[in-house]
């Protein structure tokens, strides 16, 4: 009992346990032979805090009341906010090549073993409240409070930003090392990261600029940033994607590649000047090849079956259609990692190439040197292709070599900008394409949206009320009792209620009456029709069935469709 005599001091001078519930205690440790700790966790004895104190003393290692002011901002970065958040630890201070690290698991070893190696420094473990640590990442890690100190920071930075060198990486400068910028406009790209944003907007106002991250499809406000910083920030920005800096009268765009996390992140870089100062909107596109499997993009068993069809046709053409941001190139992605084989050769023509494909030839879209769609299809025609993807088909040339290229023996993936998968015919006819041509060109036409799926931490069930239902299914709904779904909000979701998107699809294959129908020039609506009867499911029918299974709201067969009750 020697071994275990300052944890029955620390239990009976922190009064944690009442004189009977100790010898009870130590009478079952000495019965079973089990350790005071697994009992009192077995037992569920103590609360949060008084078990962190008792493993603490158990092992010989300090115990902390942690606070988010207690913390040295300057060592809470020393770690990444993914290796904070998994394993619920934070640098605390810094003592010569020592790092006090507070955790919620001090025994960890590997935890240890990894943070030392990522640092350098020695790992002093001292044990802390998971909550506290918790508060404590959050608050060290939140872009609001890091963005103030990389701007204090700036204020006190002696000499002009422009006497800042970058650092090159293997693709042309990266970041600004250690230098207050650096920290700031890593803070808000971090950050956008983070809060899974789609793209960045970096807006100069008349008092201040304003960040604002775009996450599942709404713009949400980050920061404010001052004026003072504006252009230390922008020029930052431009350097890391090989922009020229000098030039703030035109438009301009670039890319880089930025490490974070152990992951590969691409970022589309766009300036726009305004009468306020330059406008920034960075593009956030991660470099993770499991989100452009089809099987997670298309996740409907009947529309992942139909697309494998179609794109099992040696030539043909298939358009996917939808407003701008609906994931339509990220469908065509998915569909291209499908056809990467070894015995095809693939090639794209893009403006912009979003994301870098390994295997495939990706051609960029250039009209002021004379690369347009047009140009660099006649180019690609010679090369050989397979498979061929055309960013998006905007003029009437560009869509008859696309039609010539499917009738002659390729397979053709394309976009058009129409609301619904009939439409998408039409456009191609109204471009100037002869209706017969077409009709003979189209495998398959594909209208796609993303629905903002449910939060599922604070999703919660009820019953719809008869308005609801109606608007869902019409006057032929059934007398049955029907449970819908909605999230209230919470710190998982940020109070929005959503977390994520999803991809629903409404895919027209075009039949033999279908073809009858385009080379005929019939309606767009007759042709709908027809497709109805055939089987295709309409986008409002995908919609009801993810609300009707929970994985979004009703509130999105409005925002999606915008149509009127069937």
């Amino acid at each position: 009992m020697q071994e275990t005599d300052p944890l029955v001091s620390l239990l009976t001078e922190e009064r944690m346990l009442d004189e009977k519930a100790l010898e009870a205690l130590i009478e079952k440790h000495q019965e079973t032979g089990q350790s005071l700790i697994a009992i009192l966790k077995e037992g569920n004895l103590l609360d949060e805090e008084q078990f962190a104190k008792v493993v603490a003393r158990a092992s010989g290692i300090e115990f902390v009341n942690l606070a988010p002011e207690t913390v040295d901002p300057m060592v809470a970065h020393l770690v990444s906010y993914k290796t904070a958040s998994e394993h619920t630890v934070i640098p605390i201070k810094r003592e010569g090549n020592r790092l006090h690290v507070a955790m919620s698991s001090p025994l960890n070893l590997s935890v240890r073993d990894q943070i030392e190696m990522k640092t350098g420094y020695r790992v002093m473990p001292v044990a802390a409240m998971p909550g506290a640590i918790r508060h404590a990442i959050q608050y060290h890690f939140d872009v609001t409070n890091v963005t103030k100190q990389a701007i204090v920071s700036m204020r006190l930075e002696e000499g002009p930003a422009k006497d800042i060198q970058p650092e090159r990486g293997e693709q042309g400068p990266v970041m600004l090392g250690d230098s207050p910028v650096a920290k700031l406009v890593s803070s808000i790209i971090g950050g956008a990261i983070d809060a899974r944003a789609s793209d960045i907007h970096i807006e100069p106002q008349v008092c201040d600029v304003r960040v604002r991250y775009r996450v599942d499809g709404t713009l949400r406000p980050a920061i404010n940033v001052p004026l003072s910083v504006q252009q230390e920030m922008v020029s930052h920005i431009k350097i890391m994607a090989n922009m020229d800096i000098s030039e703030r009268r035109l438009p301009q765009d670039g890319h880089v590649t930025l490490p974070r996390d152990g992951q590969n992140y691409d970022l589309r870089v766009s300036s726009l000047p305004a009468i306020e100062g330059e406008k920034i909107v960075i593009r956030v596109l991660s470099k993770d090849t499991n989100r452009w499997s089809i099987d997670e993009i298309a996740t409907s068993p009947e529309d992942n079956r139909k697309f494998r069809s179609i794109v099992d046709n040696p030539y043909g053409m298939l358009l996917l259609t939808g407003p701008t941001g609906c994931g339509k190139t990220t469908t065509l992605y998915g569909l291209l990692q499908l056809l990467n084989t070894p015995e095809r050769n693939i090639v794209t023509v893009e403006d912009p190439v979003e994301y870098r494909l390994d295997g495939i030839t990706q051609v960029q879209v250039r009209p002021v040197a004379g690369m347009t769609f047009a140009s660099a299809l006649r180019s690609i025609l010679r090369q050989d292709p397979d498979v061929i993807l055309i960013g998006e088909i905007r003029d009437i040339e560009t869509a008859e070599i696309a039609v010539s290229s499917a009738l002659t023996g390729h397979l053709v993936l394309s976009t058009l900008h129409t609301n619904d998968a009939a439409g998408a015919i039409s456009r191609l006819t109204n471009l100037g394409v002869q209706p017969f041509l077409a009709a003979s060109a189209l495998l398959a036409t594909a209208a796609q949206r993303l629905i903002r799926v449910s939060c599922p931490k604070c999703k919660q069930a009820y019953e719809p009320s008869e308005d609801e239902l109606r608007h869902l299914f019409g006057k032929s709904h059934d007398d049955r009792k029907i449970e819908l779904y909605r999230s209230a909000g919470c710190e998982s979701c940020g109070n929005t209620g959503h977390h994520g998107r999803k991809s629903i699809y409404e895919i027209l294959c075009v039949s033999p009456e279908i073809r009858r129908m385009v080379s005929g020039r019939s309606s767009d609506m007759d042709i709908r029709q027809q497709a109805v009867a055939e089987g295709m499911k309409t986008l409002r029918q995908s919609v009801v069935a993810e609300i009707l299974s929970g994985v979004t709201t009703a509130q999105e067969l409005i925002r999606i469709t915008d149509v009127e009750v069937e």
